[in-house]
């Protein structure tokens, strides 16, 4: 699935423009972080791949197809393609892991069938592999407000997983997590990309992760591309130009 801006921009009503002439290729089983100050227009770069946002200048191609045509059932379909995963976790707290996870096959079920919450053999098992896939299949029967928080940010990587998605977007994925906690969330991020060859784009606040973990950086400052490189390019001057400044203890996870 390769994702393609084209001179993308995008104006909030409110005025503020937050993503300015963007123009990148991504292609299908890269891993990308995106680094930048908050505010620079990250998330807003993850947002309208997923169309979330609509873009108000240029064009955005998934696949050859803009999503800011699609409409009812097509839209629905792109978006089962394209898996979100939040700083937030988002999980319903009081039913277990596995009820958690299987919320990411309502979108192919009928209507019936989710009222009742009948899911099939066959989503079970994607469910249960998601989960093992992310290292917690011990946990599928435990209540999900009885997780850690890294114990729960990998049950909202595996419900995106089981939504056998082309493409996954981190939004701060790891940014509330502890440093050790935060490089296992990492180490499944990079376990899935490799193994399931599946796109995955992360805006990360955390400089040192982004670069040991990514194979392409993009920086993005004040709704601008200022680098989109490989990670070993990136050096002292490219992130003072990222970021307007020498970075300091804050910007890096620590140990």
């Amino acid at each position: 699935m390769s994702i393609v801006f084209k001179e993308v921009g995008k104006t909030y009503d409110n005025g503020v423009e937050a993503l300015k002439n963007i123009s990148v290729r991504i292609e299908q089983g890269e891993f990308i972080t995106i680094i930048g100050l908050s505010g620079a227009g990250k998330s807003t770069f993850l947002k309208c791949v997923n169309r979330i946002h609509d873009v108000t200048a240029g064009e955005l191609y998934v696949n050859d197809v803009n999503p800011n045509t699609l409409h009812g059932k097509d839209l629905r379909a792109y978006k089962r393609k394209i898996g979100m995963v939040f700083q937030s976790f988002n999980l319903i707290s009081k039913t277990t892991v596995l009820r958690n996870v299987l919320a990411s096959r309502v979108a192919s079920m009928p209507w019936w069938k989710t009222a009742l919450g009948l899911y099939s053999k066959a989503d079970k098992i994607v469910a249960l592999e998601a989960l093992e896939k992310v290292g917690i299949l011990e946990k599928a029967y435990t209540r999900a407000d009885q997780l850690s928080g890294g114990q729960q940010q990998r049950v909202a990587l595996a419900r995106t997983v089981a939504q056998e998605p082309n493409v996954i977007l981190a939004d701060e994925p790891v940014a509330s997590l502890d440093p050790i906690t935060a490089k296992q969330v990492m180490d499944d991020f990079k376990r899935i990309n490799e193994k399931e060859n599946i796109t995955v784009i992360a805006n990360m606040h955390h400089v040192d992760l982004a670069l040991q973990y990514a194979k392409r950086v993009i920086g993005i400052k004040d709704g601008l591309i200022v680098f989109d490189g490989p990670v070993d390019k990136v050096n002292e001057a490219v992130l003072v130009h990222v970021y307007g400044r020498k970075l300091t203890d804050d910007d890096y996870i620590g140990e």
